[in-house]
């Protein structure tokens, strides 16, 4: 362990909250409890931005695999500070392989990332196309929260429902991409449903998060749950 890695270990466990880390552990069953400090978000955040530009964390993202499920969260904000697109990408990328949680993968999402969508889709593709979990999952998520809007193409809910998986956690986040997506482009995705283009577990997910949706209409509940296969 370098001094870097030292320090922030140092930092992290002086942040713990046991009754939180107990609690939090329940959430993530793919985490050893043994592995979990237990920082809540807001502190992980205040820590990341007074270490963002410093020595320790320009040392700490050059290690890799971290020791604490913490670590590997605090990571992911000090890769949302690196400002150059590029940069950003390959930090994102090198980081992936080690994400090992949904909380960890859903967590991390570069500011940068917003400026470059045209040049953002490239990776993105490659994530999901990647057959790892966690990597399939945040590139999906990607997509989820930058081209749901203005910068929406039909082709984007055809490449998510192209993804076929036995993973509990990329299934979740096709069903919560596709409840996303019928609350923000409703006429271009209700046809997945109505053609049951979704396996039948997606497929009733969905419906069912986005009937718990404020954002869907009553009468599109109604029929939504018409759909259920």
């Amino acid at each position: 362990m370098n001094q870097a890695e030292a320090y922030i270990q140092t930092r992290l466990f002086e942040l713990q909250d046991k009754a939180y880390r107990d609690f939090h552990s329940r959430l993530m069953p793919t985490v050893d409890r043994e592995k979990i400090i237990g920082v809540r978000t807001p502190a992980l955040r205040k820590l990341a931005r007074e270490l963002k530009g410093t020595r320790e964390a320009e040392e700490f993202l050059e290690i890799l695999p971290h020791t604490y499920y913490d670590e590997n969260n605090l990571h992911g904000f000090l890769i949302e500070f690196i400002k150059d697109y590029d940069a950003c990408v390959a930090a994102v990328e090198r980081f992936l392989p080690y994400v090992d949680n949904w909380a960890t993968c859903d967590l991390m999402s570069p500011k940068i990332f917003k400026k470059h969508l045209p040049e953002l889709l490239v990776p993105i593709r490659s994530w999901i196309a990647s057959g790892e979990t966690y990597t399939i999952r945040y590139g999906i998520g990607m997509l989820m929260s930058h081209y749901l809007d203005d910068a929406f193409e039909p082709e984007y809910p055809a490449m998510v429902a192209e993804v076929h998986s036995e993973e509990y956690y990329v299934n979740m986040m096709i069903a919560w991409y596709f409840a996303t997506a019928l609350a923000k482009q409703w006429d271009a995705v209700i046809p997945y449903l109505e053609d049951k283009k979704l396996a039948a577990w997606v497929h009733n997910k969905t419906i069912q998060k986005a009937c718990e949706s404020l954002r869907i209409k009553d009468s599109q509940k109604i029929y939504l749950k018409t759909l259920k296969v």
